[in-house]
């Protein structure tokens, strides 16, 4: 589940860019393979910008949890 949020933002981002760019290519009648994937990762970067904090912070709550509770498991 853990993965699931982490992954949640950046795959949001990239379905409503590529649903964007589409939509543009379609209007447009632009077909070019270029057209669509540069935007397509200017927004996976600019994604990664925004919520690469608040992932890293997810991340240690996580790591910390998963060895302060590790006794429980090495019974």
């Amino acid at each position: 589940m853990q993965t699931f949020w982490l992954a949640l933002p950046l795959l949001l981002i990239g379905f409503v860019a590529g649903a964007a760019i589409s939509l543009i290519q379609a209007v447009t009648s632009i077909q070019d393979s270029a057209f669509g994937a540069v935007p397509r990762l200017a927004a996976f970067l600019g994604g990664l910008f925004v919520f690469l904090p608040w992932m890293l912070t997810r991340l240690m709550e996580y790591t910390i949890f998963l060895f302060g509770d590790l006794s429980r498991y090495a019974r």
